[in-house]
């Protein structure tokens, strides 16, 4: 998983716990989408091992880009860890 949103790497210092998400990229997955009833972006993000259960929670729409980055810059994204 490489989070850049645009900025270039001299610009963007990963905060520890996504350095921690890098390290791991590649056992993760993840959906990143907009909650149909809050609006909320949300990214759910688990073990690959959690991938089957990724089908059963609530569907997210698509995000584009803007919003996601409206997103992160406002605090209004929650992460679900999905078991």
């Amino acid at each position: 998983m490489h989070y850049n949103a645009g900025m270039s790497d001299d610009a963007l210092q990963l905060p520890p716990q996504l350095a921690t998400l890098e390290a791991l990229g590649g056992q993760l997955v993840w959906r990143i989408g907009k909650d149909d009833a809050s609006d909320d972006v949300i990214v759910r993000l688990g073990f690959a091992s959690a991938t089957p259960r990724f089908a059963h929670l609530p569907r997210l729409r698509s995000a584009t880009d803007q919003e996601l980055q409206a997103a992160l810059e406002s605090g209004h994204i929650s992460i679900e860890w999905v078991d």
